[in-house]
């Protein structure tokens, strides 16, 4: 029997015979935009840290050469997860929320706690942040169950109930360690996820409403979180206790103005801004850089989302509906991470221990981060040799159609493990 992805591939290179020999296999626009990002974090988290790296380390550089470290096993991972095919994503999903889980109890049981927090795994000079991996896998567990219960998410509550409970279950444990921030982005990206498959607007609304209860009860339940929340309302009414952190972020942008201080003349990294390369990388970037450079990181960053549910739309077109579900939670997952980070540092939102994706100073955060882009990529790359032919156009019209053929084909796929469309 034929392949049939070396058949269609075939065609696509008969009809494209130019484009096939000339065009680059991975989309190189992405690859630039997370180099670029991560340079520009790299340039800013070693301005940012210089001082406290002198007081602690004795070494300006530490922190930096930390950084640098990180990010070259962040090119590590993403040209190791690269060449993974959609396929094992797919297949493994369910074990991955199990990892999530069994990640998030270990955290709890013989995690290290920092400043108050559980939330690090210690396993010789590797520490690892469990919440991050934790993420990704959870995300990947949830499109793959949009792929197999689509018609029970769209059509009763119980099949819209389910992924929640799991979603709950992670929500205690991140809870527990405490780690508010990480539960946000996670509902939020769940949330968008499930309007995006298709999702009843009631339910969808229903839980909005829930999760925003949900959000207010935690916080007024805990009285660290609720002094966060009244010193976000106004800093200045104590500038020197509970809103002491923001009210040095507030007056690193001011000093910014347009173009900024110039590079490595920040004030507030002179120890006046705790947490100054890490949660707070950009109102330094502000102060230094101004308010060209924040428009910059920000463009960038904006860029890549539309990329990521450009290339999720692109997937579902062309019948690949874990795929397309997998990246229009990325593109969420970027997008609302980046608003909480910015907000709180900006003042507009409580502050939250919430990195900047491909910027901010941490080793879990930047290698997951540029592993979820390698994804993207590896998307990306399969629809381009794939050769799958669009949906025809009469069919576009109706959105809802067109997952459903899209899950008919992922389920085939599935079926059979010479599945043609997911296969290299």
């Amino acid at each position: 029997m034929i392949n049939v992805a070396t058949h269609l591939s075939g065609l696509f290179a008969a009809r494209h015979d130019r484009a096939a020999t000339s065009a680059p296999a991975f989309d190189g626009s992405i690859v630039l935009v997370s180099f670029a990002l991560m340079a520009i974090g790299l340039v800013i988290v070693t301005s940012a840290s210089m001082p406290v790296a002198e007081r602690l380390y004795d070494n300006p550089f530490y922190f930096a050469i930390r950084h640098g470290i990180y990010i070259i096993g962040a090119v590590i991972a993403s040209m190791v997860v690269v060449q993974l095919p959609m396929r094992f994503w797919r297949t493994f999903s369910p074990y991955m929320l199990l990892a999530a889980i069994g990640l998030l109890v270990a955290v709890l049981v013989i995690g290290r706690n920092v400043n108050g927090s559980t939330r690090w795994l210690a396993i010789g000079p590797i520490t690892i942040q469990a919440a991050e991996p934790a993420k990704l896998f959870f995300f990947c567990y949830l499109a793959g169950y949009l792929v197999r219960r689509y018609d029970e998410v769209t059509e009763n509550l119980k099949g819209f109930i389910k992924p929640l409970v799991v979603f709950f279950l992670l929500a205690l444990l991140l809870l527990a360690q405490p780690d508010l921030g990480t539960v946000v982005v996670m509902l939020a990206t769940t949330m968008g996820l499930l309007f995006l498959a298709g999702a009843k607007l009631w339910q969808f609304f229903a839980l909005l409403f829930a999760g925003i209860l949900a959000v207010v009860a935690l916080i007024v339940d805990s009285e660290y979180r609720l002094a966060r929340v009244t010193s976000f309302w106004d800093p200045w009414a104590d500038p020197f206790g509970s809103g002491y952190q923001l009210t040095q972020s507030l007056m690193a942008y001011g000093r910014g103005n347009w173009f900024g201080q110039g590079l490595g003349n920040s004030l507030q990294k002179l120890e006046f801004l705790p947490e100054a390369h890490t949660d707070f990388v950009m109102a330094i970037l502000a102060e230094e850089l101004g308010f060209s450079g924040v428009v910059a990181v920000l463009l960038l960053m904006l860029w890549l989302v539309v990329r990521a549910l450009q290339i999720g739309n692109k997937a579902l077109t062309h019948e690949r509906a874990f795929d397309g579900f997998l990246a229009y939670s990325i593109g969420i997952w970027f997008s609302f991470q980046t608003a909480v980070n910015v907000g709180a540092s900006a003042g507009i939102l409580p502050t939250k221990g919430l990195t900047l994706p491909l910027v901010s100073y941490g080793g879990s955060s930047l290698i997951i981060m540029a592993a979820t882009v390698s994804i993207l990529l590896r998307i990306d790359f399969e629809l381009r040799v794939s050769g799958v032919q669009a949906l025809d156009k009469g069919n576009k019209s109706d959105g809802k159609a067109r997952v459903r053929a899209a899950l008919k084909s992922a389920k085939d796929a599935g079926n059979a493990t010479s599945g043609g469309q997911q296969n290299d």
